[in-house]
């Protein structure tokens, strides 16, 4: 639900990958260039107990510690994260909802996984050069 519209009015063109963590993955949706904070969506509702896992190529939503905190950030796996799976309805156990898979470009992904990374004020594992999303589209 979230993720159609956000797609449709084009909210992730130009934006960066603003944490890359080498073997768990690269996170974005939600800053731009120089580490300037987009405004957020409204959250949405967890839906991790959709049966899809957390494995390499997999796309994410990201969220805090609150269960029902995402919004707009992503991140792609770049490694089986099991333990980001859904096992039960509490604090501990929502897991990371997962709606998408990339079909194509698994290499560039990797690529980006192992950029050098930095920290940018209260930010940590920040590509030391920017890693720019052009645009996202629907399949």
């Amino acid at each position: 639900k979230c993720t159609a519209s956000t797609l449709d009015d084009k909210f992730f063109d130009r934006t960066i990958f603003h944490r890359v963590i080498p073997g768990f993955m690269i996170q974005g949706g939600g800053f731009t260039s120089g580490m300037s904070q987009k405004p957020t969506k409204d959250t949405i509702q967890n839906e991790a107990d959709n049966g899809l896992k957390n494995v390499t190529g997999s796309i994410a939503m990201a969220r805090t510690p609150d269960p029902h905190s995402a919004s707009s950030q992503f991140f792609i796996n770049v490694n089986d994260n099991d333990f980001l799976n859904y096992t039960s309805p509490n604090q501990n156990g929502w897991g990371y909802c997962v709606f998408g898979q990339v079909t194509e470009g698994l290499d560039v992904v990797m690529k980006i996984a192992g950029v050098q990374t930095t920290t940018v004020g209260m930010h940590q594992d920040v590509p030391v050069e920017d890693v720019v999303i052009e645009a996202i589209t629907r399949a």
